[in-house]
């Protein structure tokens, strides 16, 4: 999945691979910053094996919220 993302950028971008490269991976290192640990580590493990691709997005999103529940007071739904 992250080799996709770096392939995408530097399409759409002009980018070299390797400043696709580092881009994609200062935008995911962020996001794991300031997502909640489940949500961060969902993540970070989606991108390095591709799990779950046969899934949705909404199942995605909804597998990863599950993963904080509780955690504003309610359910993921």
């Amino acid at each position: 999945m992250m080799q996709d993302l770096v392939q995408r950028l530097s399409e759409k971008t002009g980018l070299s691979q390797d400043e696709s490269q580092q881009a994609v991976t200062v935008v995911v290192n962020h996001l794991k910053e300031k997502l909640p640990a489940p949500l961060a580590s969902a993540l970070d493990s989606f991108l390095a094996d591709g799990s779950g691709q046969d899934e949705s997005m909404f199942d995605k999103a909804k597998a990863m919220a599950s993963g904080v529940e509780g955690m504003f007071g309610k359910k993921a739904e």
